[in-house]
């Protein structure tokens, strides 16, 4: 997934300027107070530091409603251009307002970086490497920082350091993320299938994804845009759909049904299983106990061991996720040869797909025509109705599988829609008012599940298939079903198109609603997500941050680093970037662990050490331990509160965040969570000085530590495991377990 991972890099340069712009004006306010005379003024201070957090704030409210509405390729562009030009400003600031104006301009290019580079990473990487590329702007801010402090350092070794210099220089990294954002980056798939502008998703995709065949990945962003949908979890025995299995097919036969897929003529049959289901254990239990669904955990939400109940099953370590959990989907996907192309059908309309589906030429008239079909014909309403109830002969043409993409000689396809997980739709039919049957596509997530013990070998079978167990071509699959995103009855009664439904302009126009921020799935997360952020930010990491070098100073290693012949500045700085260094590689093991051990894990296992951390700095500063020893307590506490920090509570809860909300009020639930994060800083921030006066810096170390203490709990009963698993499924996950903990509350 080398396209993914170079767009993420390249996006996670805003985060770059931003670590850069948080360390250069730590150690240049040093020198700006001695040329305005500010060591009076500590209000003034402090507001040139903290303009860029006033301006982030402010930019932060419109930047995700915004991102909605003209995309987040544009606000990225947006974001470059103002970290020029206010770093510009800085170089030139002849006096405090005009620096205090630099510093607003620059926070809103923080405040879209910030916000939106996390967003636009998730849209953008493939699920079971999202995590990791997602934990990319964490490394290049704290490498920003490194560099800047490096920068600083050298300058502040000058017989008389320039401030402005310092600031100017952040110009030149933001020139090149601006011809980054310009010439490389593209906008995301995501927001391009929300806007109806099809030809230009799939071609963005095939760069990422850099393989020719994206149908799958297609359909499922066109089924992410709906919001709260109801959905339901069932559970089938599914093989696939051969002709020697077709010819076997009874009439009248209502337990079995034909799923299809995103590709043209792709199609398993399955029969709903009276089995246990893992997912559907889960849900019972929420149904009867309501939040009582671990017994032995009372107050878990349900959401979290809904999550739970599928990454046991996930593989625990790297390559394919689709090919360990699905192996006997690929055995489906395999038969493909198995029968030649004896009509002309296909081959017409896969050249149609192509020219529909291209960026030159027919693909302008395509992308202004939204009621051309979405993708591959498959079957018409019509024929779904018979192959679904009765498997005709005569629909056996729209049943034939196409080739796969050859690449090399090996069959590559597109029929994973990432962590295991299977896109596909069933015809259902129910009784309408009027005594008529009224027929239309489901669409379904499948997830193969583990058989238990006691079915292994049962006598679960299908016809023209055999026995659902182990090594066999059925698997047990759970399954999220619910309405398509775009169905319509209309659609249906007069367009021939297929599961993946048609585009309709009325749909690709519309765009996020207010009131889809109460339905329950995306209320519930955005709990979690608000309540991660207030968590992070009052877990002390800013207090830390900006008072780390009175904290080593404090302990002796300051005045020690002085005795080397390096001036106090000089040795703050110094200790400030060999902090920053060791952060660098803490962050790389939390990328290699993100998709492997998860969000959670990570979370669970670097909180309880950052309260370790911060209750030996209270003992340290509460109790005479000797100088030496208080050196060697104070330092390494700090360093190993910043490590755990940049590894778990650092990047995640913006992960998270950009992870569980539906594509269409994906912007809006981002900008409010955001704004939460800069509502916690500023807060943080200007509470610091007046606690540290009241209560000493042991009393804030302490208040730091409680609130990591609720932090754990927090995340221990609200937060789920979101690794491997696609955007649109997560999404599935919060809206069903959400609304049926209110079933079982009324």
């Amino acid at each position: 997934m080398s396209g993914a991972a170079l767009v993420a890099i390249a996006a996670s340069i805003g985060n770059l300027l931003q670590g850069w712009d948080n360390a250069t004006i730590a150690g240049a306010v040093l020198y700006i107070k001695k040329e305005f005379n500010l060591e009076s003024e500590p209000t003034v201070e402090g507001l040139i530091v903290a303009m860029s957090l006033i301006g982030a704030t402010i930019i932060t409210t419109f930047s995700g409603p915004v991102s909605d509405w003209i995309g987040r390729r544009p606000m990225l562009i947006l974001s470059s251009i103002l970290y020029f030009l206010g770093s510009l400003i800085m170089l030139w600031s002849p006096n405090v307002y005009v620096l205090l104006l630099a510093r607003l301009i620059d926070g809103f290019g923080i405040g879209l970086a910030v916000t939106l580079v996390p967003l636009y990473i998730s849209e953008t990487a493939p699920s079971e490497i999202r995590g990791l590329l997602n934990t990319l702007p964490q490394f290049s801010g704290s490498g920003g920082m490194f560099l800047s402090y490096c920068m600083v350092f050298g300058m502040s070794l000058l017989p008389s350091p320039d401030w402005r210099i310092m600031l100017g220089v952040l110009a030149i990294p933001s020139l090149f993320f601006f011809g980054l954002t310009i010439f490389y980056l593209p906008e995301s798939p995501r927001w391009l299938v929300s806007k109806g502008r099809m030809a230009e998703a799939k071609k963005v995709l095939q760069k990422l994804r850099e393989r020719e065949d994206v149908s799958g990945e297609m359909a499922l962003l066109v089924e992410g845009l709906e919001v709260g949908a109801d959905t339901s979890i069932e559970e089938y025995i599914i093989g696939p759909a051969t002709e020697p299995a077709d010819e076997h097919v009874v009439d009248g036969d209502k337990d079995q049904i034909t799923l299809y897929g995103p590709e043209e003529g792709q199609s398993w049959i399955a029969r709903p299983s009276k089995g246990p289901s893992i997912l559907g254990s889960v849900l019972s239990l929420t149904s009867r106990h309501g939040s009582m669904v671990n017994q032995s955990v009372p107050l878990m939400d349900p959401i979290v061991t809904l999550f739970g109940s599928v990454h046991e099953n996930m593989p625990h370590a790297g390559g394919s996720m689709r090919s360990t959990l699905f192996p006997n989907f690929g055995s489906m996907f395999s038969v493909t040869d198995q029968h030649p192309k004896v009509d002309q059908w296909d081959d017409e309309n896969l050249h149609r797909d192509d020219e529909e589906y291209a960026s030159d030429g027919a693909g302008g008239d395509y992308e202004d025509n939204v009621h051309s079909p979405l993708l591959s014909r498959q079957t018409t309403s019509a024929e779904g109705k018979d192959i679904a109830h009765h498997g005709h002969r005569g629909s056996s043409l729209s049943m034939r599988r196409r080739s796969l993409l050859e690449e090399g000689g090996e069959a590559v396809s597109s029929t994973g829609i990432g962590g295991g997980w299977q896109l596909a739709w069933k015809w259902s039919e129910r009784e309408g008012e009027d005594g008529k049957k009224e027929g239309g596509f489901k669409r379904i997530y499948l997830h193969q599940e583990g058989v238990p013990g006691s079915r292994k070998g049962s006598v679960i079978s299908l016809p023209g298939g055999g026995d659902a167990t182990e090594g066999s071509d059925f698997i047990h699959a759970a399954a999220l079903v619910s309405q398509p995103a775009l169905y319509s009855k209309d659609i249906m009664e007069h367009r021939m198109s297929g599961p993946a439904m048609i585009h309709p302009s009325e749909a690709a126009a519309k765009g996020p609603s207010w009131k889809d921020l109460f339905e329950p799935g995306v209320r519930r997360a955005l709990l979690v997500g608000v309540g991660i952020q207030i968590l992070q930010q009052f877990a002390g990491i800013n207090g830390v941050l900006y008072y780390t070098p009175q904290i080593l100073e404090q302990a002796g290693v300051a005045i020690l680093l002085s005795n080397l012949g390096l001036s106090s500045a000089s040795a703050s700085i110094l200790i400030s970037s060999l902090t920053t260094l060791l952060m660098l590689p803490s962050i790389g093991l939390a990328m290699r662990l993100m998709d492997i051990s998860g969000r959670r894990f990570l979370l669970l296992g670097t909180i309880p050490v950052l309260i370790a951390s911060l209750v030996i700095l209270v003992v340290s500063n509460v109790i005479d331990l000797g100088t030496v020893p208080h050196a060697a307590l104070s330092t390494v506490s700090v360093i190993i509160y910043f490590c755990c920090f940049v590894m778990g509570f650092g990047p995640i809860p913006n992960i998270l965040c950009a992870e569980i909300f539906p594509t269409r009020v994906r912007g809006i639930c981002i900008a409010i969570c955001a704004l939460t994060f800069w509502i916690g800083d500023i807060i943080v921030t200007y509470s610091l000085p007046v606690m540290l006066n009241a209560i000493g810096l042991a009393g804030v170390f302490g208040i730091y530590a409680v609130v990591c203490l609720i932090a754990f709990v927090f995340v221990f009963l609200k937060v789920p495991e979101t690794k491997g698993m696609p955007l649109e499924v997560i999404t599935e996950f919060f809206a069903v377990g959400a609304k049926q903990m209110q079933a079982a509350k009324a």
